[in-house]
């Protein structure tokens, strides 16, 4: 699986989906499972250390091409010196793995004596580690540019630690946070620390009271202001959370997928909420409508770099040729949204991509193209408590440091971009 992700670009979530996932995976117990995906999680969020520790602990380089036995070095190091796995059957079960593998089965003793000594090295091994190892350097470079230094070195340091789970709730944050055990962020989310169980066993779950979804992720569609009454598109919807939050505020939704299955699953999410809105499979660039609406949201497909932090193989499965791909593909999906939008209607772009090149560039490309469009200037005033996410030119932009609270792992939002824009009357 590590090498489906590394060598193949593919993503974990497909890897471990419950219906479509590794054969392998999908034939093991749940608490199985649960170690598994802990296991490539780590290897991943810690890739570049784990690769230092263990090229310290080799007497000479593995052999050109030997890139089953690097993964099966990197996922014995992972459990040793991150998780609660004791060293030794991390060891004894590397050491299985390679007897098993032709290819790696002379190799056998040579794991033994490497993933050994990182066990006693341990201690030495982790205060040597350096946060932005663990970042690729095509991606820290392109932090770097954008934010600087010490910013991308902040990024890179929460990138390593799991993300916490948000919450968007319908009503009465503070009763939420109260009873289970969160803190509500100035945002209104409620956040959670740690999760002991699966999401669906929390109180509220089953009665529709609240969704998850990252408190960035529901900066966009605050961005409406009034919206009682209002008609608004949400385009891109699946899997519905900006969908619940317009259709709680009281707007009349439409909501668009492309995909027939993801629109399924947004009903569902819907229905769970007790929220209406009318969803439909339809691709947004052939959409036409009898009536333009009052405001137009499309959170659009996009790299997903804001997202590593809970998604780490998506620093292994992007590269920059899509980034600069996708811009593309955004500014296309942006110049069919702003037909959708009415005479003085807002339309609102959106995406959860740390890249410059599909937030702001696409957003300033668009106002270029579009001369009967304006930027309609975030204020800081609008978003309480995440002043610094409003750029001077009035855009909304989120990074893993951005919110920073008493303790790292509750600090952070997902990467996010979100610009506003008004069709001229």
């Amino acid at each position: 699986m590590l090498s489906a992700v590394v060598d193949s670009r593919v993503s974990a979530d497909g890897l471990t989906d419950p219906a479509g996932g590794h054969p392998a995976f999908r034939a093991l117990d749940a608490r199985d499972q649960g170690l598994v995906k802990a296991i490539l999680v780590t290897a991943l969020r810690f890739r570049g250390t784990i690769g230092a520790a263990l090229e310290g602990c080799l007497d000479r380089p593995l052999p050109a091409g030997a890139l089953s036995l690097a993964h099966l070095l990197h996922v014995g190091a992972a459990q040793i010196l991150h998780l609660d796995v004791p060293d030794s059957a991390a060891v004894d079960l590397a050491v299985a793995a390679a007897l098993a593998d032709p290819r790696n089965r002379r190799f056998s003793g040579l794991v033994n004596a490497v993933l050994r000594r990182v066990s006693r090295e341990k201690a030495e091994l982790l205060a040597a580690a350096d946060p932005r190892r663990d970042t690729p350097a095509w991606l820290y470079e392109r932090l770097v540019a954008a934010y600087g230094e010490e910013e991308a070195t902040a990024i890179a340091t929460l990138h390593r630690l799991p993300a916490p789970l948000d919450l968007s709730v319908k009503s009465d944050p503070e009763r939420w946070a109260r009873e289970l055990g969160g803190i509500v962020l100035p945002t209104g989310s409620v956040r959670l620390a740690e999760l002991s169980g699966p999401v669906t066993a929390l109180p509220g779950f089953e009665d529709g009271e609240w969704w998850v979804q990252d408190a960035a992720a529901a900066l966009p569609a605050r961005l409406f202001r009034a919206m009682g009454g209002k008609r608004i598109a949400d385009l891109c919807a699946a899997p519905g959370g900006k969908t619940a939050q317009l259709a709680a505020a009281g707007a009349k939704v439409t909501a668009l997928d492309l995909s027939a299955s993801r629109r399924k699953r947004l009903d569902g999410n819907l229905a769970r909420l007790r929220l209406d809105a009318e969803t439909l499979v339809q691709d947004l660039r052939t959409y036409q409508p009898e009536t333009l609406f009052d405001g137009v949201l499309l959170d659009a497909p996009c790299s997903s770099t804001g997202t590593i932090r809970r998604h780490p193989d998506v620093a292994y499965t992007k590269g920059p040729e899509e980034i600069e791909k996708l811009a593309g593909v955004q500014a296309g999906l942006l110049d069919a949204a702003a037909a959708l939008v009415a005479p003085g209607g807002t339309l609102v772009f959106s995406n959860c991509s740390l890249d410059p090149v599909e937030g702001e560039g696409v957003a300033r490309s668009f106002l270029a193209a579009h001369a009967d469009f304006a930027l309609d200037a975030v204020a800081a005033a609008e978003l309480p408590g995440l002043e610094a996410a409003v750029t001077q030119e009035g855009f909304v932009r989120t990074t893993p440091a951005t919110l920073r609270l008493s303790t790292p792992a509750l600090s952070g939002l997902d990467g996010f971009f979100a610009a506003r824009f008004v069709k001229n009357s």
